[in-house]
């Protein structure tokens, strides 16, 4: 797909009239950010045959437009520019793109807790204290950049939108998740942070999904999973999102990608287990970044009214978990920070926060805590579990009393809720129901009174010894 696109093979609209300037793809306007360290394309359209040059930061790159218009010149790794510099294409006229920066950007995607914006005018569309994050909201160098949503059954070219620089003014429309993040990772990476805004509400995994990464998502035994319910809006429609949004961005030059999606997907955890590893691994290769960080937020806690189990989010949770086993990847669990009684929860602060935890520690190698503890292995004792954990930190403590949300069970597979105490880095489950427990889940519900954390203040992710 990545090589694809850079020899412009999908289909469009035909070519400018010859003697117009050249045109830029949406991404290259004002206020842009640039990616800095790695090569970065530059695309548009042309007159058929015109040369085309690009000159940004000391550098002039050409590229001739093929039959069909189009164009890609690449510019070589750029240093890190809060100044502003202007980028010029010259062909038959010359276009100028102003106040181009030059730091880090990141792709921000999923449905609608990452489309959640930091003030959305109504009181169930804004961020906890949305008054006094709009008013401090004074950071220029974060800029934001919102993909109009658009489902397509074909790939598309463009990406409607326009860069908007942060301020009091602007901020209420950016995406809070991916606000948050740059604010706290800007403070300590000190470049420019660009977000690109790639969201649609309620569109499940498999509308995100190229067709190639469909493809390549197979269950066991070589069967293909089954395609989600298609409602009668296309977004629905399997590849429909990442036709008409992500393709539009390819190849745009990124740092990472921060994901906050699953709630559309809750009852089909196995699926979901298959298909967002592929995701992964299909947008690394459509971007031309085989590690290309992705980072995302599992599911926060939820009733879920129509679950009588009350257990579906908890195996899709489950579900997002297994593609950390993929290189470069990490999640932040946000059960302690949700509402139980809606699905869309205000405090994107914090999430945003244990987002840029993560890009500090895996991406710009910051000595920084960036996970709570992580079920490491369970041995049956006499009477009890014991459960171990990694990123442990400072030590595991209970937050609030005593730790609740454990349960055991014994050959009987039936769990029952349970005692536990923290001892050094492990926890001793047990439960007078059970003689001889065989296994231990934690936080195994929908909207559980989790409470272990590590030293760090950051949260257990849910976990279960079995298979069940």
């Amino acid at each position: 797909m990545f090589l694809s696109r850079m020899l412009w093979l999908a289909a469009a609209a035909a070519a400018p009239l010859s003697g117009a300037p050249p045109e830029l793809a949406p991404l290259f306007r004002d206020h842009a950010v640039l990616q800095q360290g790695r090569a970065v394309p530059v695309w548009g359209r042309a007159g058929p045959g015109e040369h085309v040059s690009v000159s940004f930061a000391g550098q002039t790159v050409g590229a001739t437009a093929g039959a069909d218009g189009r164009w890609i010149a690449v510019l070589g790794p750029l240093a890190p520019n809060a100044a502003g510099s202007e980028l010029v294409v010259a062909g038959r006229e010359p276009v100028a793109v102003r106040d181009v920066l030059v730091g880090e950007v990141w792709l921000c995607s999923g449905q609608s807790n990452m489309e959640f914006p930091v003030d959305g005018g109504a009181a169930g569309r804004r961020v906890d204290n949305a008054p006094g994050e709009v008013a401090a909201a004074g950071h220029p160098l974060i800029r934001h950049f919102k993909v109009a949503p658009r489902s397509s059954a074909v790939p598309l070219d463009n990406a409607d939108g326009d860069w908007r620089v942060c301020s009091p003014e602007t901020v209420g429309a950016f995406t809070a998740v991916g606000y948050f993040f740059a604010r706290d990772l800007l403070d300590r990476v000190g470049v420019p942070i660009g977000i690109i805004n790639c969201t649609w509400s309620g569109a499940p995994l498999e509308s995100w999904m190229s067709p190639a990464a469909l493809a390549a998502a197979l269950l066991p035994g070589g069967r293909p999973p089954t395609a989600a319910a298609q409602g009668a809006r296309e977004p629905w429609v399997p590849s429909s999102v990442f036709n008409g949004m992500v393709h539009p961005l390819l190849p745009y030059a990124l740092r990472g990608v921060l994901w906050y999606q699953g709630e559309a997907d809750v009852g089909r955890a196995a699926t979901y287990a298959v298909q967002f590893p592929a995701l992964i691994t299909a947008w690394r290769s459509h971007f031309g970044e085989d590690e290309l960080p992705f980072f995302w937020v599992q599911l926060a806690n939820f009733k879920a009214p129509s679950d009588a189990r009350g257990e579906s989010w908890a195996y899709l949770r489950e579900a997002q978990s297994r593609a950390l086993s993929l290189p470069g990847t990490g999640q932040a669990v946000a059960m302690d920070i949700g509402e139980p009684g809606n699905p869309a929860p205000r405090n994107k602060q914090e999430v945003g926060r244990r987002l840029a935890l993560i890009a500090k520690a895996k991406v710009y190698s910051l000595s920084v805590d960036y996970s709570g503890p992580v079920f490491r292995g369970a041995d049956a004792e006499a009477g009890s579990m014991r459960v171990h954990f990694l990123f442990t930190g400072e030590g595991l403590t209970a937050s609030g009393g005593p730790l609740h949300s454990f349960e055991v069970a014994g050959a009987d597979r039936v769990f029952h809720a349970a005692t536990a105490q923290i001892q050094g880095d492990a926890v001793v489950v047990r439960s007078p129901l059970v003689r001889q427990p065989v296994a231990v889940r934690y936080a195994w519900r929908n909207a559980p009174d989790a409470n272990l954390f590590n030293g760090a203040g950051l949260p257990a992710a849910p976990f279960r010894s079995d298979d069940w």
